[in-house]
């Protein structure tokens, strides 16, 4: 199971990246808000693009944001994996294939209030589900317990379909509930907080591991 760091709760951004960097953690998960897709809104990309001074590790960047567009422009130009745009946004297939004209995998993922079977058209567009286990914005919130039951029914239409996108989960992960999501065969957490609070980054990744 792979890990993605995220930072959100980071109270220090610099120094938290550099102790990230020292850690094994697969990813730097990088939340964009706009304060339209969601209530709050994260620092610009004049800032944000400066994450790549601090770590060499490979971005993670889930954009919540209504108009993708031109943060998708801005983030491919980092050390950037995944983009992952949100499934209730105007026309998502537009932002995937704008997502891998940058030869960048493309993610969609989806609120905790959206039916998974409205993800079936997107699936074989993209390399990654990020399936929110709180409702997407603020670091913090507690693991919503029918987020296991939302991951069987995206693995079995997966296996319907014959698909090979990777199942991400990300909202409330700590050392308790990982332990559902390893049940369930996700392929990748996000985990923020109970690492970023922690005083040893890699031991919570090693006890989420």
């Amino acid at each position: 199971m792979l890990i993605s760091t995220s930072f959100l709760s980071s109270t220090n951004l610099a120094r938290d990246l550099k102790k990230l960097n020292k850690t094994d953690t697969d990813y730097i998960h990088v939340d964009v808000m706009d304060g339209k897709f969601v209530e709050n809104k994260t620092l610009p990309f004049k800032e944000m693009k400066h994450i790549s001074k601090c770590t060499s590790k490979r971005l993670d960047v889930h954009l919540m944001v209504e108009n993708p567009e031109h943060y998708i422009d801005d983030y491919a130009t980092l050390n950037t994996e995944y983009i992952t745009i949100h499934l209730e946004i105007e026309n998502p297939k537009k932002y995937i294939e704008q997502i891998k004209e940058y030869g960048i995998k493309a993610g969609i993922s989806i609120k905790p209030g959206t039916d998974i079977k409205e993800l079936i058209p997107y699936l074989p567009l993209v390399e990654q589900v990020l399936i929110m286990s709180v409702e997407p914005g603020k670091g913090g919130q507690t693991f919503l317990e029918e987020t296991i039951s939302r991951i069987k029914e995206l693995r079995k239409i997966l296996k319907t379909y014959k698909l090979n996108c990777i199942i991400n989960v990300d909202g409330g992960i700590n050392n308790e509930t990982v332990e559902k999501c390893k049940n369930s065969k996700v392929d990748m957490i996000v985990s923020g907080s109970y690492i970023i609070n922690g005083e040893d980054y890699q031991e919570k990744i090693d006890s989420l591991r």
